[in-house]
């Protein structure tokens, strides 16, 4: 897939008639993993999904869940591939600071997913643990918003 337009991209929350879109954007869902598809559509239907639009569609999504201790937890960050760099992700999750519930907002990634780490790190979320054995040689960092 190559750069998306996203022209001037808004930042909203999404209902169940984004699933198939999201689907569509979702690297892991649109190769046919029909797990990820059913998280989708729960996510969607409880209303736990931000989403980012352009002026082609989603170009990214958001998914904040309450079960991490009570604490917030970004459970999800997916930008399109060719959306990718272009400020979705850092924008999602400002919007995700922003709307938070709870007094601490965590999140987590692979070892090996460099980029989630870069922006982690531009977005100011520090560090806070790691655990191993969730995947097999991929140890989770998770991470704390400052704010």
């Amino acid at each position: 897939m190559g750069a998306v337009d996203l022209g001037e991209f808004a930042v909203r929350r999404a209902d169940e008639s984004d699933v198939e879109k999201l689907v569509g954007i979702d690297s892991v869902a649109a190769e046919g993993d029909g797990r990820r598809r059913a998280s989708i559509r729960r996510w969607c239907r409880e209303g736990l999904v931000t989403v980012a639009e352009g002026t082609s569609g989603p170009v990214g999504y958001c998914v904040v869940e309450y079960t991490f201790f009570e604490q917030g937890f970004v459970t999800m960050l997916m930008v399109a591939p060719g959306a990718r760099g272009r400020g979705v992700g850092a924008r999602l999750l400002e919007s995700a600071e922003r709307s938070r519930t709870a007094p601490k907002l965590f999140t987590s990634t692979n070892v090996s997913n460099q980029p989630m780490q870069r922006l982690l790190q531009r977005a100011g979320w520090n560090p806070v643990g790691l655990l191993h054995g969730l995947d097999e040689g991929d140890p989770e960092l998770f991470y704390l918003c400052p704010r």
